[in-house]
């Protein structure tokens, strides 16, 4: 637990410290976004390289509080985390297109399913499934990673919305993992979470600095191992009684519940138009609270609320049927959501 701390705090403090340096520079070198009027609401010109301090942050306190002797992953990890964030960089200065970028992601996957053995070997429950066979196994972790990848950089529409529900499933990672005894994946996840609330103090609304496809896609890849991590622990006997009775797929879903939730819808809308599921628009969620009205610290901290919610119901229906708990993760936030969103309109969201 103290290695923990020190790693949160340590991620903090250097983000803190070098962000403003880092705005700086962006600024100096035209590494800036511009506002336009249809995807865009930010004013001025604003600096998009904040994955930058992300990235160095969480990997300078994992890498000094690692609190194993053994290896074991980290370098396949190390190696998915670089391949994003690389990719992410070359996209925020000088673009690239989504292809190279869905190739990209499929890599750092394949590092992870295939040479670390990062893996979902069965649904534990979901649908009365426990184990599934090996072949299914591998294209569902290659699907799943992509997917939740992709999730975080598309919801990075908004200040600190990325950022903000990172740190909330960072919080729920750690938290698990801290309690069930695997002080490897509660490091990692408090040395992002550390990270993540350091730049909040920048990327909140009105941002300085946003985090740009290096700081989501690094997030992305960390959620995607500590998910499926979590959901193939077998040592969760270490838990207290009150939490080894969650389901465990049900809780990733909490978690990841809002970028999964966006990136479904979006990707449904856009097939259904016949476009391709990466084209840009103004259908997540985010920009529909927007449209009807919200500002930019509004949306954000109802999403926030939401993610809670949904972090709640997987804690409260812990014990029952995982297949009902994880209906209920889904069900129960998505209409709350209707709630701040009908106020305003008088019309539902989906």
């Amino acid at each position: 637990m103290e290695l923990d701390f020190i790693a949160f705090v340590l991620s903090f403090c250097v983000v803190v410290y070098f962000t403003p340096v880092l705005i700086k520079v962006a600024i100096f070198k035209n590494l800036i976004d511009k506002p336009d009027k249809e995807r865009k609401f930010h004013e001025g010109e604003i600096p998009t390289i904040g994955g930058i301090m992300i990235f160095a942050a969480t990997i300078i306190g994992y890498g000094i509080c690692f609190p194993s002797p053994y290896i074991e992953k980290f370098n396949f990890l190390l190696s998915s985390i670089m391949i994003m964030f690389f990719v992410g960089i070359k996209d925020d200065i000088i673009g690239t297109t989504p292809l190279k970028k869905l190739a990209a992601h499929f890599l750092a996957a394949l590092i992870m399913v295939v040479l670390a053995d990062v893996r979902i070997k069965g649904f534990h429950g979901i649908f009365d499934i426990q184990e599934i066979p090996e072949g299914l196994s591998i294209l569902l972790s290659l699907f799943t990673i992509i997917v939740v990848v992709n999730a975080y950089n598309l919801i990075d529409g908004v200040d600190g919305l990325a950022a903000g529900v990172g740190l909330l499933g960072c919080i729920v990672f750690g938290v698990w993992f801290l309690l069930s005894g695997n002080s490897v994946e509660s490091c990692l996840a408090f040395s992002l979470g550390g990270a993540l609330l350091g730049f909040l103090g920048f990327n909140f609304s009105p941002a300085r600095i946003f985090m740009g496809d290096s700081g989501s896609l690094t997030i992305g890849i960390i959620m995607a191992f500590l998910s499926i991590q979590l959901i193939e622990y077998e040592k969760s006997y270490y838990l207290m009684p009150p939490l080894d009775a969650i389901s465990k797929p049900a809780l990733v879903i909490a978690a990841l519940f809002y970028p999964l939730t966006d990136t479904m819808r979006v990707f449904i809308i856009r097939i259904s138009e016949r476009r391709s599921p990466f084209s840009a628009d103004r259908n997540h969620i985010h920009h529909k609270l927007l449209d009807a009205g919200f500002n930019h610290k509004k949306t954000v901290l109802i999403i926030y609320l939401i993610t809670l919610i949904s972090i709640l119901t997987a804690f409260f229906s812990r014990g029952l049927n995982p297949s009902f708990s994880l209906f209920a993760v889904i069900a129960i936030p998505m209409i709350s959501l209707q709630i701040p969103y009908y106020s305003k309109t008088k019309r539902f969201l989906f």
